[in-house]
C-alpha cells in the first residue's frame, strides 16, 4: 500500500497464512536465534499473532504494511522481497490479476531455513562470545579493583625515553661505590644495571650493579610497597639500566657477593630507563668466572674468547674488564705526566704517510685520490723531524698500522703506541736511561694508584704480581751470552735471542753486534724497540737506498737533516703489551677493547 497498490485483501490473506505457517514451523521446531539469514526477532512474531487474530487489521493496507515493512529482515531477505520504483508501477487490473492467481507463495524464512547441527553451532558460538565477554568484564572489574588496591601505584613502572625535556632535579644520584655505613637510614637515588634479582613470596632480592660496584637491594611488601611492585621488580629483565629510589641500611653480616659488603638498600621506588633483551648472547655472571676456578658439577659455562669478542659490549661489562681499562688509562696518563715533568712535549703526527716508515714491517696501502698512500707503521720520522726542529724531547700517544699477518697472542694489525724520541749529548744511553726511570715511575704509579683495579683482574685471572727492579736491569749482550751459556743454551756472538732465551734472561736488552740498538722486555716478552738514529743525510740516503726506499718520497724527511740536527734516539712502546704483561694475561686481545688481528675486523 506504501507503494501505492490496490491490495486483493484475498490475495493478502493468503499470503499472510502461509507466512504464519512459516512462523509457527519455526516455533514449534524451537528454532529461535535473533540473527541469521532468514529469521526475525520473536517479538515480531507476537505482532502477527495480533494480526492474524483481527482480520479488521488486516483489512487495513497502510497499518499492516508499515507493520510488515519494519520487520528487520538480513540484507538477503529485503533482497527476496518485491521491490518497485514509483516509475515502474504496475497497472491496477495487472496487479489485481497476479495477486489473485490461487498459487501459494514461499516464504524467504522458510526457504532459508537453517538445519538444527547450524544452529546449535550458532548457539555455542554466542555462549562463547557471551562467557568471553564476561570474563572480559570481571578482567576489566578487577584489574581496576587492584589499581585501587595497589599502594606504590607511581612509584614503580617504564619510564617514557629520556628525551631531556625533565630534568628531575630533586633526584640526587649517590655513586655505588660510594654506599657505606655512614649513610645509614639515608634516602639515595641509584642508577645500575639489574646485576641480578631472586623473588621470594612477598620480597625480591636484587644486585644492582654499576661498572665495577655492586650493592644488594630488598624490596618487601608493606604499606607502603605492594605485591604488584614486587612482581614489576622480578620481572625486569637483565642489564636492564634502572633507577632505583631507596634507604641505605647497614648489614650485619657481610655480603660477599657485592663490592659494598657492609649495607644493602631497601627499595622505595624503582623506573626502568632502558630494558635489556630477555636472551642475551652470553651472562655477564659466565663471562666473570675466575679462570681455574673449581667446577665439581661441570655445570658452569665457561665462555671461550671468539664469543666474548663477537659480543665485546657485553664482556667489557665484567668487573675484570672494566678494571683492564682503567689500567690501561692509568699507563697512558703516567706515560704522559712522568714525560712532562722530564721536560718532553707532546705532539701528534700524520697517520697517512706517503712512504714506509719502517722497512722491516709489512704497510697497509689505501687510495689516496689518484695515488696510493700508507697507514702509519710507526710516528719515527716525524717524531725525527721535531727534534730537527728543535723541540728536544717529545712524544706521542696514537694508533700504529702494522699489515703483519701474525696470528699469535702478543701480536695485532693496530695497536696504541706510545712513542718518544729526545736529543743526547755524547751517547745513546742516556736515552735508555731515561726510558729505564720512565718505566720504573710507572710501574710505580700502578701499583701505588690502582691497586683495587689490579686485584679485580687477578680476582678473575690470578698470577704472580708483576716484580720490577729500581734502577731497571740493564744487560749488554755479551752478558746475556754468558748467562745463558751458564745455564746450558750456547749462542754465538753474533746470534739473535729466540723467544724461549728471552723468556730464560727475563729482563734483557737485546743488543746486536755493532749496532746501537735496544729492546726492553717484560716478563720476558718485547715491549720497546728502539735505537740511537741517523742523524747524518748523507749515511741517511746511503741506508735508505740499501733498503730499496724511494729517495724521492722520504726527500722532506732526509732534508730536515740537512739544516743540522742535534744526535737523538728514541722508540716505541706498544700500551697493549705493557698492559698485558703488567696484569700477567695470556692474550693481547683482552686489552684492546676491539682488537683488530688478521682474522677479525668487527665489530
Amino acid at each position: 500500500s506504501e507503494q501505492g497498490y490496490n491490495v486483493n485483501e484475498d490475495a493478502l490473506d493468503r499470503k499472510m497464512r502461509n507466512m504464519k505457517k512459516s512462523y509457527r514451523t519455526i516455533k514449534d521446531n524451537n528454532k529461535k536465534s535473533s540473527t541469521g539469514r532468514g529469521r526475525v526477532h520473536w517479538e515480531y512474531f507476537d505482532i502477527f499473532e495480533d494480526i492474524f487474530r483481527n482480520d479488521a487489521t488486516i483489512n487495513h493496507g497502510p497499518t499492516l504494511s508499515s507493520m510488515v515493512n519494519s520487520i528487520p529482515f538480513t540484507s538477503t531477505d529485503k533482497n527476496s522481497m518485491p521491490s518497485t520504483s514509483t516509475d515502474e508501477q504496475t497497472k491496477p487490473s495487472e496487479t489485481n490479476d497476479k495477486m489473485g492467481e490461487d498459487k501459494p507463495e514461499e516464504c524467504p524464512l522458510a526457504r532459508d531455513e537453517i538445519s538444527k547441527k547450524a544452529l546449535k553451532k550458532q548457539q555455542k558460538e554466542m555462549q562463547k562470545a557471551a562467557k568471553k565477554a564476561e570474563r572480559k568484564g570481571q578482567s576489566s572489574q578487577q584489574e581496576s579493583t587492584n589499581e585501587a588496591e595497589d599502594v606504590s601505584v607511581g612509584k614503580y613502572g617504564q619510564m617514557n625515553m629520556i628525551q631531556s625535556k625533565e630534568k628531575f632535579e630533586d633526584r640526587k644520584f649517590t655513586a655505588i661505590k660510594n654506599l657505606n655505613k655512614n649513610l645509614q637510614n639515608q634516602m639515595v637515588w641509584l642508577r645500575g644495571r639489574l646485576h641480578t634479582s631472586r623473588a621470594k613470596g612477598k620480597q625480591c632480592f636484587i644486585v644492582l650493579r654499576q661498572q665495577s660496584y655492586t650493592v644488594q637491594g630488598l624490596a618487601a611488601v608493606n604499606e607502603k610497597i605492594s605485591k604488584q611492585m614486587i612482581k614489576f621488580i622480578s620481572n625486569i629483565t637483565k642489564e636492564s639500566i634502572i633507577d632505583v629510589k631507596a634507604v641505605v641500611k647497614s648489614v650485619s653480616s657481610k655480603i660477599e657477593s657485592c663490592s659494598q659488603k657492609d649495607v644493602e638498600v631497601h627499595i622505595e621506588e624503582v623506573f626502568v630507563i632502558s630494558a635489556a633483551k630477555p636472551q642475551l648472547p652470553l651472562q655477564i655472571e659466565d663471562a666473570a668466572r675466575p679462570i681455574g676456578e673449581a667446577d665439581e658439577t661441570a655445570l658452569n659455562i665457561r665462555v671461550n674468547q671468539d664469543t666474548r669478542l663477537d659480543n665485546r659490549v657485553l664482556d667489557l661489562r665484567t668487573p675484570a674488564n672494566q678494571a683492564i681499562f682503567k689500567v690501561e688509562a692509568g699507563v697512558c696518563k703516567l706515560f704522559r705526566d712522568i714525560l712532562t715533568k722530564k721536560g718532553f712535549i707532546e705532539i701528534h703526527t700524520p697517520k697517512i704517510i706517503s712512504a714506509a716508515s719502517e722497512g722491516g714491517a709489512n704497510v697497509f696501502t689505501v687510495s689516496y685520490f689518484k695515488n696510493n698512500a700508507y697507514l702509519a707503521q710507526s710516528p719515527q720520522l716525524y717524531k725525527q723531524m721535531a727534534i730537527a726542529a728543535d723541540f728536544d724531547k717529545v712524544f706521542t700517544v696514537g694508533a700504529v698500522f702494522r699489515a703483519e699477518d701474525s696470528n699469535t697472542h702478543r701480536h695485532l694489525t693496530e695497536f696504541v703506541g706510545l712513542d718518544l724520541e729526545m736529543a743526547f749529548k755524547y751517547h745513546y744511553h742516556e736515552v735508555i736511561d731515561t726510558i729505564g726511570q720512565m718505566f720504573t715511575e710507572l710501574f710505580k704509579g700502578l701499583r701505588d694508584n690502582y691497586a683495587d683495579d689490579i686485584a679485580a683482574v687477578s680476582q678473575q685471572y690470578p698470577v704472580e704480581p708483576f716484580k720490577f727492579l729500581e734502577p731497571a736491569l740493564k744487560l749488554e749482550y755479551p752478558q746475556a751470552i754468558e748467562m745463558l751459556a751458564e745455564a746450558g743454551v750456547i749462542l754465538g756472538e753474533e746470534d739473535d735471542l729466540s723467544t724461549p732465551d728471552e723468556k730464560l734472561l727475563g729482563k734483557l736488552v737485546k743488543i746486536k753486534k755493532a749496532s746501537n740498538s735496544y729492546d726492553m722486555f717484560m716478563r720476558g716478552e718485547e715491549i720497546i724497540s728502539g735505537a740511537q738514529r741517523i742523524h747524518d743525510p748523507d749515511f741517511l740516503t746511503e741506508r735508505a737506498k740499501h733498503h730499496g726506499i724511494d729517495i724521492e718520497k722520504i726527500k722532506s724527511y732526509i732534508d730536515a737533516f740537512r739544516y743540522g740536527c742535534p744526535p737523538h734516539a728514541g722508540g716505541g712502546i706498544g700500551m697493549e703489551r705493557v698492559v698485558m704483561l703488567y696484569l700477567g694475561l695470556d692474550n693481547i686481545r683482552k686489552v684492546s677493547m676491539f682488537p683488530r688481528d688478521p682474522k677479525r675486523l668487527t665489530p
